[in-house]
């Protein structure tokens, strides 16, 4: 069983920045397609950044120019997020896939304060 696990969120004034990381027990982000979801409360979980298994990467317009979604190497990503604003607020999850299968971190709080 892959476990993911992430880290890096906290408590930060808008406009400041965070690095979130994910690190998978086994080399699943190197072809693999990875991603970040955000979750707050009430609302639905929304896909933030993504890499395909071609390395096409994608972002949500709300964070585009912000974001940079990485992974450096097969056991590795990242999530650096710049110029937060308090709507960035919300549980952030990683992803990995594998022969089919979604693997899902325990999520990391980031809270945005104005």
């Amino acid at each position: 069983q892959v476990q993911l696990v992430e880290s890096g969120g906290g408590l930060v004034q808008a406009g400041g920045s965070l690095r979130l990381s994910c690190t998978a027990s086994e080399m699943i982000f190197r072809i693999n397609s990875v991603a970040w979801y955000r979750h707050v409360p009430g609302k639905e979980r929304e896909l933030v950044a993504s890499i395909g298994g071609g390395g096409g990467v994608s972002y949500a317009d709300s964070v585009k120019g912000r974001f940079t979604i990485s992974r450096p190497n097969a056991t590795i990503m990242f999530l650096q997020m710049n110029s937060l604003k308090p709507e960035d607020t919300g549980v952030y999850y990683c992803v990995g896939h594998r022969y089919g299968v979604d693997y899902w971190g325990q999520g990391t709080q980031v809270t945005v304060s104005s």
